[in-house]
């Protein structure tokens, strides 16, 4: 800035603008080095005016590890025992339930299909669970299952984006975004929303359903990968050393901090933030991702095997996370869409999969957290984005008739440990055929107002304005369940 330009510039900084100024800085030093020690971080600290984040009321978990078992899973046959639907199986569904009602496959007059698994009560609770589910029958006196869930989305992809983000359309922030936005992070070398994927793709809804929306991108969560390179684009070319990536930032910072400057874009700023992290991932990444050094008897009890993409892998990551203050892990777990449209997705072969895939390392990251004293400080929630049918969807494979069941928004199955909520518990219930909920209806914004709770935060004040109005997680609904907690 030449002598003119500068003498320009120290006559426009009125004295109010000064003291403004000024207390800015020396407030953001006191007030941020307070919330540091307290476990909360700054939003944007590259702001010119940055925003301090804090619980609105004292939290009962500061941390979250969120198991989305993406396709849903069939509630009939893992948790909402129904005996009814056996002593009726093949038999067509009373009309007076289903009149008026559109499936997303099922065709003709729907027929009744009793669960092809046994089920048992377990623990202190008594609660109902499936054979296929005998790792989580072990922890049921540790969970609180929610058998009263609704959704409004009938299809995969608006119902895992509606889970997330509380709207059925891409564009809005996710629950993770909110999270870290609301609260910041402890880590201060690890993302603070991080997100794990097994199984054999993604989940219909994609990157919408972890993408920061209309939040700044720094929000966004980040994927880290179980095999291969951890995070993609992270690691530096061959032949670069770390001096030399350091001058190299320090030279983008610069030239970045000046177009900030002019503009108060918060896109440079998330920029700015984004390459000093991954600098920082470089090193603290592969230590984390590194579960060789576990000790073999926590390998057996989550049946993890180093190096493969797995759910089990990922389930021992989000414990390690958690340790290292990253606010929100969720893992996606794909392929639980038991429509029987083929052998493969059969329910008895494909359910029988997919609980054989997670089942064991789910519960073990139960008694894992609790065996640490995490659990009490650690929110975890499983479930999909709704239930299954109790009809037959009645698909052929040449001459074989396969077991499936449709889409369901009207009552499905969650449940929930650690945190502050109610372990050995259950709450809500569904008529003798698991069609139409009974007692204690849930909705999705009803689950997301409580996880925001206890976190700390009031999901009713956790705002942002966009588009000239301030929208929020949970839109215009939402209650917090207090019988969970």
């Amino acid at each position: 800035m030449d002598r003119e330009l500068e003498q320009e510039f120290i006559k426009s900084i009125t004295r109010r603008s000064l003291l403004k100024r000024a207390g800015y800085g020396i407030g953001s030093l006191a007030l941020g080095s307070m919330l540091s020690r307290e476990g909360y971080a700054l939003a944007n600290p590259t702001q010119e005016e940055p925003t301090f984040q804090a619980p609105h009321f004292a939290p009962k978990a500061k941390n979250i590890i969120y198991l989305f078992m993406a396709g849903a899973p069939s509630q009939l046959d893992l948790f909402d025992y129904k005996p009814m639907l056996n002593k009726h199986n093949k038999e067509p569904i009373p009309d007076e339930i289903v009149k008026g009602e559109r499936f997303a496959f099922i065709k003709g007059t729907p027929l009744i299909l009793g669960s092809p698994f046994k089920f048992a009560q377990h623990g202190e609770s008594g609660e109902w669970i499936s054979e296929l589910l005998p790792h989580t029958a072990e922890i049921v006196d540790d969970i609180s299952i929610i058998r009263s869930m609704h959704t409004d989305q009938f299809n995969h992809a608006p119902a895992q984006i509606f889970m997330n983000t509380g709207h059925g359309l891409p564009g809005r922030p996710s629950m993770g975004s909110w999270m870290t936005y609301g609260l910041g992070s402890e880590s201060q070398d690890l993302p603070g929303f991080v997100v794990l994927i097994s199984g054999a793709s993604r989940p219909s809804g994609g990157k919408a359903c972890w993408s920061s929306g209309f939040l700044p991108p720094s929000y966004q969560g980040v994927e880290f990968r179980s095999k291969g390179d951890p995070v993609l684009y992270v690691g530096s070319p061959d032949g670069i050393d770390p001096m030399d990536r350091r001058d190299s930032l320090d030279a983008i910072k610069d030239l970045n901090q000046i177009r900030y400057d002019d503009l108060g874009d918060p896109e440079i700023a998330a920029r700015i933030a984004s390459y000093e992290l991954a600098y920082k991932m470089q090193t603290s990444v592969p230590e984390l991702m590194d579960i060789d050094d576990e000790p073999q008897s926590i390998h057996e009890m989550y049946g993890t095997k180093p190096g493969e993409k797995a759910f089990s892998n990922n389930c021992l990551l989000a414990r390690r996370l958690v340790e290292r203050g990253v606010r929100f892990v969720q893992l996606y777990h794909r392929d639980w869409d038991n429509h029987g449209d083929n052998r493969m997705n059969d329910l008895t072969k494909g359910l029988t999969a997919r609980c054989m895939e997670t089942d064991q390392a789910a519960a073990a990251l139960i008694k894992d957290l609790k065996q640490r004293g995490l659990l009490d400080e650690t929110l975890v929630i499983w479930g999909g984005e709704f239930g299954r049918t109790p009809m037959n969807e009645d698909r052929m494979n040449g001459s074989e008739k396969l077991l499936g069941r449709d889409h369901h928004i009207r009552a499905f199955t969650m449940w929930a440990a650690g945190g502050g909520i109610k372990p050995g518990t259950s709450l809500g219930a569904t008529d003798d055929f698991g069609y139409a909920i009974t007692k204690r209806p849930v909705h999705v914004h009803d689950l997301n107002a409580t996880i925001l709770h206890q976190m700390g935060l009031d999901h009713t004040r956790l705002t942002y304005k966009h588009l000239g109005r301030n929208f929020r997680l949970t839109d215009v609904g939402g209650e917090v369940i207090d019988e969970l907690i």
